[in-house]
């Protein structure tokens, strides 16, 4: 059984396992460690990580799948994101929709079936990689989720077929894969407490982790679910906009693909700037056929991000004020994430924390590594050292009664925020009848703004229970805000399942195409050189003008067409050539089966030498016969052309000498036979 774990960024996608050896980041189709998070439609295909982000396609690709997801119990976040998406979204009541033509249809797709064709594709990667099955996983999510959005992960992955063992926070996971080979943590007086800052592609979290040798301690978080990387791309977008504008007269706001063109140079000048004092955007034909060039300074780009860099302590302090411990007593931190890379980040937090932040860590990779390590800790095929992992819950939650709150003695809240993460609780409730029991967040500070409270009811349903005395289960009907109904996972999986049989037949049908095209090329060169003693003119002729009109039809009304089409223009050519090739290739292993069927006429007649002279004369005759077969028939064969088809097969020689082989073998069993019936009758 496969034991992996999946990084789901809203940029990027890392899959890793877990090996005897250890954790491995496994790899794409292009041997790449990290795979673009899109999916993108062609008109008749669907192409997804790699294939999707270099896709020629008259749609963009669908990207920026994780943000779409906020759309599940926080509509104000998905409003604000979408004119920074390059293609459209429609919404209904908060959710997001997505359209695609796909195989003369037009499809629409909620990000639940987005996510669910990225993890889809993680599995079959990592189905390639291991040359195994997958199922069982765990998936990265950030700490802010609420119960919503991490039942969109749970649909999505059931729709993908996959099995999660759990859903682990994104800075839990860094933190696993952190503590776990190290020996220097929690050795002296106590744990040893560090802490974690994330800054991914589209938001910043912030974790403070207790480490001693056998567990490790999620002690609290801290985010800001709205900034991230692309939030320090948006300053130089805005800055170059604005200079274009002006120097330019363009307005690349109102058009798709420059806006996009100009995000990709603005996303390089930022990493540029990380390593030199200034960085030159300079885009060729980006509107209205104008070539454009702007140069800026690392000075005046910090400048830009003043506010953002700001933002950046935010998280930073509420981690540190929850974790209940002060700054003295932090071991180290960790700087992480793929927008991290940004000099004036590391500054900022060196400032809050009063010491340099370390990068001991793989910012891209540690992530999926550590959910990798824990589906191999809950996994039963492997054996992990006795390790604790305790995550702390992000957000205080409640149930609520018709009567008023389920609470504990000293909140309404029956799990806090901080509390350990997974965490059960038994509570009696006193019902006669029916009752709802609604699941809610206490605190909506705790959430990231515009957040709904809300996260699920569950009614019980009493009418349904025999009226006894005696213990026994109590129907529940549930009903969690974001998850889909069991009808709609199964129409979201079978839709799954068609456009998956539909990738594998454009990829039938490419690897056909493919074939057709390099049997053309390949057949040309040989008929030049290899192939062309053995064909007549006539048929290099027919052959030549069939190859020049198969090679111009692929390229013209052939670009597009059916695996049966390309099969059929395939075996057509091959009728004409095979009869060539069978002479080539006969011709080249004649001579070798000559000689084995001599070596095995001078092998017989020397074992023949210890026969009896009525055996040994019918071997000797049998070779002697071989013998004139096999001279008159090279004889023959020698006064023929190579472009007509032979007279002596190597087949045809190869059978005469397992025929040889075997009498002779009859005649030396024969010899023995009458000697075993004498000796049993005496």
């Amino acid at each position: 059984m496969s034991v992996v774990g999946f990084d789901v960024g809203n940029d990027t996608l890392v899959a890793a396992a877990a090996r005897q050896r250890g954790i491995d980041v496994l790899l794409n189709a292009e041997s790449k460690r990290e795979s673009p998070a899109a999916v993108a439609f062609s008109h008749n295909a669907r192409l997804l990580g790699v294939h999707a982000a270099g896709a020629s396609s008259s749609h963009a690709p669908f990207s920026s799948v994780k943000r779409l997801l906020l759309g599940a119990g926080r509509p104000s976040a998905l409003l604000r994101d979408l004119p920074r998406l390059p293609f459209p979204v429609s919404t209904d009541d908060g959710a997001a929709l997505v359209h695609a033509d796909h195989i003369g249809r037009r499809i629409a797709l909620s990000p639940t079936h987005l996510l669910a064709m990225l993890l889809a594709y993680l599995k079959q990667l990592a189905e390639a990689d291991l040359d195994a099955p997958v199922a069982d996983c765990v998936i990265s999510v950030p700490c802010y989720f609420t119960q919503a959005q991490r039942r969109v992960y749970l649909d999505a992955a059931a729709v993908a077929g996959l099995r999660p063992l759990r859903l682990m926070h994104d800075l839990a996971a860094t933190a696993l894969g952190y503590g776990l080979y190290r020996s220097d943590l929690g050795v002296a007086g106590g744990p040893s407490c560090v802490a974690f800052v994330d800054i991914g592609h589209c938001d910043t979290q912030v974790a403070v982790v207790a480490f001693d040798a056998s567990e490790m301690k999620v002690l609290s978080h801290g985010f800001d679910a709205d900034l991230g990387g692309r939030d320090f791309d948006e300053v130089l977008y805005e800055h170059f906009a604005e200079e274009f504008r002006d120097r330019y007269k363009i307005d690349v706001n109102g058009n798709v693909k420059a806006s996009m063109r100009l995000r990709a140079a603005c996303e390089k000048a930022k990493k540029v700037l990380s390593a030199n004092a200034e960085a030159v955007v300079n885009i060729e034909c980006l509107m209205e056929e104008k070539d454009v060039r702007g140069v800026i300074r690392r000075e005046e780009f910090e400048k830009l991000c003043a506010g953002l860099l700001e933002r950046v302590i935010e998280p930073c302090k509420r981690a540190v004020a929850d974790s209940g411990i002060g700054l003295e007593r932090l071991h180290s931190v960790e700087l992480v994430g793929s927008g991290s890379r940004v000099p004036a980040i590391a500054r900022v937090l060196a400032g809050f924390f009063r010491r340099e932040p370390s990068r001991t860590l793989n910012a891209s990779e540690c992530v999926a590594r550590g959910c990798a390590l824990q589906c191999a800790m809950l996994s039963p095929t492997f054996r992990v050292r006795e390790y604790e992992v305790q995550d702390a819950i992000p957000a205080s939650i409640g149930f609520y009664t018709n009567e008023g709150p389920v609470s504990t003695l000293s909140s309404d809240a029956l799990f806090r925020r901080g509390q350990p993460f997974p965490s059960v609780k038994i509570v009696t409730l006193h019902k006669n009848s029916s009752f709802n029991l609604d699941a809610w967040y206490v605190d909506e500070k705790e959430l990231p703004p515009g957040t709904s409270a809300k996260i699920g009811s569950f009614q019980g349903d009493k009418s349904r229970s025999e009226r006894s005395i005696q213990q026994q289960d109590l129907p529940i009907a549930e009903y969690i805000y974001g998850a889909m109904s069991k009808q709609e996972l199964l129409e979201a999986h079978e839709q799954e399942q068609q456009l998956a049989y539909q990738d594998k037949l454009m990829e039938r049908t490419k690897d056909r195409k493919n074939a057709l095209e390099s049997y053309v090329y390949d057949t040309r060169n040989k008929l030049s050189e290899r192939y062309r003693s053995f064909a007549t003119d006539s048929e290099r002729e027919e052959i030549s003008v069939n190859l020049q009109q198969t090679e111009e039809w692929l390229y013209e009304e052939g670009d597009d067409e059916t695996e049966a089409v390309y099969s059929s223009k395939l075996e057509e050519i091959k009728k004409l050539v095979d009869p060539i090739e069978n002479r080539c290739k006969d011709d080249e292993v004649r001579a070798q089966a000559m000689k084995e069927l001599l070596k095995c006429i001078v092998d017989h007649r020397m074992a023949a030498e210890s026969l009896s002279t009525p055996e040994r004369d019918a071997v000797d005759n049998e070779c002697i016969k071989a013998e004139q077969w096999l001279r008159e028939g090279s004889q023959l064969q020698e006064t023929l052309p190579n472009n007509v088809d032979p007279v002596l097969w190597s087949h045809e020689i190869k059978k005469k000498e397992e025929e040889l082989d075997m009498f002779c073998r009859n005649i030396v069993r024969h010899k023995g036979f009458p000697a075993r019936t004498d000796a049993s009758r005496a």
